[in-house]
């Protein structure tokens, strides 16, 4: 039987040999792809939650150092809620920074502390690097955390 009737008999066409080479390169390319994105934004996750992990004691930090006066300490809490001064728990906030070593381990690291009231809120941003390279998108992304922490003899 000559071969072109066996391959109708088939139901195959000789021209269409081949064809599921170019769809299963394909799927594989959507495949690299798709686990590339997953391990990037895995990677962002983990790294905002460090971010967010630092900046809640820093704001703890900035909360309990910022309390204007050492009267608290020596003559009582008194009536209301304590005033936590900007600049020192701007300050506390950096110490705290550097002694834990977030400047070193995050090089680049940017701190922004805001007070409100006896309210201390600090966002740390920096910028990562995307552990797999995706074509047409960016490497670095910029990756942020913020903690809050309140110095008020109110709250348990």
């Amino acid at each position: 039987m000559p071969a072109e009737r066996r391959d109708r008999g088939r139901g195959r066409n000789p021209d269409e040999r081949g064809s599921i080479t170019p769809l299963l390169v394909g799927f594989l390319l959507v495949l690299l792809l798709l686990v590339a994105v997953v391990v990037d934004a895995s990677s962002a996750y983990l790294h905002r939650q460090r971010l967010a992990t630092l900046a809640e004691g820093a704001a703890l930090q900035g909360a309990d150092l910022g309390i204007a006066g050492a009267e608290v300490y020596q003559g009582g809490l008194g009536d209301g809620p304590l005033e936590v001064t900007p600049a020192r728990a701007r300050a506390a906030v950096q110490a705290y920074l550097s002694d834990v070593g977030a400047y070193r381990e995050y090089p680049g690291l940017r701190a922004r502390v805001s007070v409100r009231g006896s309210r201390v809120v600090v966002e740390l941003s920096h910028a990562v690097e995307l552990p797999l390279a995706v074509p047409g998108v960016v490497q670095r992304a910029t990756v942020t955390g913020s903690g809050s922490a309140i110095a008020d003899p109110e709250v348990p």
